[in-house]
């Protein structure tokens, strides 16, 4: 063995003994990995059997999702109006002309919800959905809106296939179906009486729709009629609409599109047609009755992820039963149908997810020739609202909105200043 041999040899033991050592030490590192990866799987599925474990079950073992929105609101007018905590139009001044205004709190917009999903029935998806608030009134007591009245406003099932659905509840209407954003009207949502709107039926509603990245969608429902009379305390009647005998019909076409699925763009037009009847007699005749209909579009448009237009139009005449078409108004001048035009827009901004923010205008325009000329007939409502939300912390909400209302009267036109500061948390 030469010289040359007998150094390489300690050189190459050395290198090997460095190597055993390497992987030594990664086969270690690995072999820790592996335990603290089998741990945090053993963690996760712990907690995924507690949340299991505490889950709301119903009857039929689906679970049960709770929704809500506990939420204050402080607020002001100048002038007498239709409701102080969330005002749709301006009522006249009384008879000495002195405003009455005035502060106030309340927390009865609070809102309470359910959802449930349950997957593979009659090949699609069914979804339930209740919504309750404390909008309902309030006790004739001198609690006042200190006692508010638990009110059902959503209630429905929708089964869902991959292009058709079947809805049947009380659910917002296929004609005029959105809603402005606002921190400050959830019981009555913004621009009723000037545009926009609402009121809630019940109905049988079937869909339809064909695409894939552009949808386009055909409705069509019947609804519960309403002639948007008001009702006694406890035992009810059939109003002038039902007792027409037939229900509402109301159809619409719309056009989704949009990479986002949870807030796609929507464009939609849509027809409602009802009748009411005026006779004494509970039965109708051909000339007992009046018809109830509307021709309308509308649209949801959020161009990028900060900011969203909203818009709703319509033309047509006894709209009050879809909630305060005509300012609430239905028959006018020689027992005729009052006639309306409606709109209202507005501009939704989201420039951070701490901060939003938004404007909108609304008006509802009845003819004057088919209002009663007294000192009670409205014959146009607008208004205007800015509002900000700010959200500092988890599900923490302060907002504020101020909303200005001008209502135009035979001889006379009112205004007032709404002011409204919203305080709460969503669950």
């Amino acid at each position: 063995m030469n010289l040359a041999a007998l150094l390489v040899l300690p050189l190459a033991a050395s290198t090997a003994l460095a190597q055993d050592t390497s992987r030594t030490a990664a086969m270690d590192s690995l072999t820790a990995r592996l335990r603290a990866l089998e741990a945090s799987v053993e963690v996760l599925q712990k907690q995924l059997t507690e949340q299991a474990n505490n889950a709301v079950q119903t009857h039929s073992h689906a679970s049960m999702e709770l929704t809500g929105r506990v939420v204050i609101n402080a607020f002001s007018n100048e002038r007498r109006v239709n409701n102080v905590d969330d005002p749709q139009f301006v009522r006249r001044d009384t008879s000495g002309g002195v405003q009455q205004g005035g502060f106030g709190m309340a927390v009865r917009q609070t809102m309470l919800g359910m959802r449930t999903t349950v997957p593979d029935v009659a090949g699609g998806t069914l979804r339930g959905v209740v919504d309750l608030d404390f909008f309902g009134g309030q006790q004739p007591s001198t609690g006042g809106r200190t006692f508010p009245l638990l009110r059902l406003r959503t209630a429905h099932a929708t089964l869902h296939w991959t292009h058709a659905e079947i809805m049947a509840g009380q659910e917002i209407p296929l004609f005029s179906p959105q809603n402005p954003v606002s921190p400050a009207a959830f019981g009555t949502p913004n621009f009723v009486g000037s545009g926009n709107l609402w009121l809630w039926l019940p109905q049988l509603r079937v869909t339809g729709e064909v695409g894939s990245s552009v949808r386009l969608a055909l409705q069509g429902a019947v609804l519960a009629p309403t002639s948007g009379d008001a009702v006694g305390a406890f035992d009810t009647d059939f109003d002038a609409a039902e007792k027409s005998r037939r229900p509402y019909l109301e159809s619409r076409v719309r056009v989704r599109w949009g990479v986002d699925p949870t807030t796609p763009m929507e464009v939609g037009c849509s027809g409602h047609l009802g009748w009411v009847n005026v006779a004494a007699s509970p039965r109708p005749r051909p000339d007992s009755l009046l018809t109830s209909s509307a021709f309308g579009c509308d649209a949801r448009l959020p161009f990028t992820d900060w900011i969203e237009l909203r818009a709703e139009a319509y033309s047509g005449q006894l709209t009050r039963g879809l909630g305060g078409g005509a300012i609430g108004q239905s028959i006018g001048a020689g027992g005729r149908p009052i006639r309306n035009e409606a709109a209202w827009v507005q501009v939704n901004v989201r420039p951070t997810p701490v901060l939003s923010g938004g404007a909108g205008c609304g008006i509802d325009d009845p003819r004057d020739a088919d209002v009663l000329q007294d000192a009670n007939g409205r014959l146009q409502n607008t208004a205007c609202a800015v509002y900000a939300i700010i959200r500092p912390a988890g599900p923490v909400f302060i907002g504020a909105e101020m909303r200005r209302i001008e209502t135009r009267y035979v001889g006379a036109r009112f205004a007032n200043n709404h002011l409204n500061l919203a305080m709460g948390f969503e669950f």
